[in-house]
């Protein structure tokens, strides 16, 4: 079967066009051309009034709808990707926090052994955040499982398959070597809740690291004369930075100085969204923490901030504001930019010949309308109960 989208503006983020329309054949483009009429057996999607981009792409997310990717179940595993989809995230990483071995063991095994839901977002894997972080800036990261990095836990979860991004703290003991042994398996690094010097970190990059963790969170300040962290992923091209773009996490002129600085191909749009994303306020479990909701901003007993209730596509529409950036300048730092850090490029994060047909739809107030992955339609708007 074959699907066309027509009659809206497609961004492919690389650039914007207008009097086209996609035609989608066995889950991907298959042409992008001038619109006209269908041929036979081509239904029609009609995007009028919508612009028309590549599916969003997180790759830090621990939760939302009431569930954590460390609650190592099916059932909500699926939750989440229904939740995501409907605010257009097409491809995500569900992601962990520091915790016994083998309850990470269990949230890695979940995700080897269940489908992928058939109306909710693909994981591509999944993003360990800790347990090799540093203590001084642990955020809600639970100090008791906290711990230098041992090759006889984490060969295990390595040769899963199944792990694609790790944040690490460049300090910790092991740390050096489990990025060695990582990146010769395909596997991705970031630094974050991390204490490490400037000199500390670009020798982390030298060895693979080529991410900054939730940036100007769980790290250091900057600071002129000890620039640490922060200092080299501003100053060095290997390092992309990811960032909660909800004016809590970061202030609104620090967000637009970072993109300033490393550009949108150098930013990388996360949510690290927790399992009260789209829930009341309330209180919440975060492993054997209680997590307190209020006015949208969790935070742990002491008063930290526990990860964010920010959905994606909330994100996009905040640094198109914080940054005074069109869409089209927004974009790519939740699609293209977050696809090259991974090595998808190509495949996700673009409206291109040969990519996956993971397309959305948004309004002129950048609502999401319609969800597709894959070439199926997984959320759509207009079909929803009143």
């Amino acid at each position: 079967m074959k699907t066309a989208i027509i009659n809206g503006e497609i961004i492919t983020p690389k650039e914007e066009i207008r009097g086209q329309q996609l035609l989608i054949a066995d889950g991907r483009i298959q042409r992008i051309e001038p619109a006209g009429r269908l041929g036979k057996g081509v239904s029609a999607i009609d995007a009028r009034g919508c612009f028309v981009i590549p599916g969003l792409i997180d790759i830090h997310a621990h939760g939302a709808d009431g569930h954590d990717a460390m609650d190592a179940t099916p059932e909500g595993i699926h939750k989440i990707a229904r939740f995501i989809a409907r605010h257009g995230v097409t491809s995500y990483l569900p992601t962990t926090f520091a915790a016994s071995a083998e309850a990470i063991q269990a949230a890695i095994d979940n995700l080897l052994q269940i489908p992928q839901p058939e109306d909710g977002a693909q994981h591509l894997g999944i993003h360990l955040e800790g347990p090799y972080v540093g203590r001084e800036y642990k955020g809600a990261q639970p100090p008791a499982h906290i711990r230098a990095a041992d090759p006889k836990e984490y060969r295990q979860w390595l040769e899963s398959g199944i792990v694609r991004l790790m944040t690490v703290a460049p300090e910790v003991d092991g740390v050096l070597e489990l990025i060695d042994t990582g990146t010769k398996m395909g596997v991705e690094f970031a630094a974050g809740h991390t204490s490490a010097t400037y000199e500390q970190a670009l020798e982390a990059a030298d060895h693979g690291v080529r991410q900054l963790t939730h940036t100007f969170n769980g790290m250091a300040p900057l600071h002129h004369r000890t620039p640490g962290v922060l200092g080299a992923a501003l100053s060095d091209d290997r390092l992309r930075c990811q960032i909660i773009a909800d004016g809590v996490h970061v202030h609104p002129a620090v967000v637009r100085a970072l993109v300033r600085a490393k550009g949108a191909e150098g930013t990388i749009l996360i949510t690290d969204s927790m399992r009260a994303t789209g829930m009341s306020d309330g209180q919440y479990a975060l492993g054997e923490q209680t997590i307190h909701v209020v006015g949208g901003i969790a935070r742990t007993d002491a008063g930290g901030l526990a990860g964010s209730t920010l959905t994606l596509d909330q994100g996009l529409r905040h640094m198109m504001r914080f940054g005074d950036l069109s869409l089209a300048e927004a974009l790519p730092m939740a699609t293209s930019t977050p696809a090259a850090a991974m090595g998808w490029t190509g495949k996700k994060g673009v409206i291109a010949v040969g990519a996956d047909a993971d397309i959305v739809l948004l309004d002129n107030q950048l609502q999401v309308q319609l969800t597709m992955i894959g070439g199926r339609v997984v959320y759509d708007r207009a079909q929803q109960p009143a």
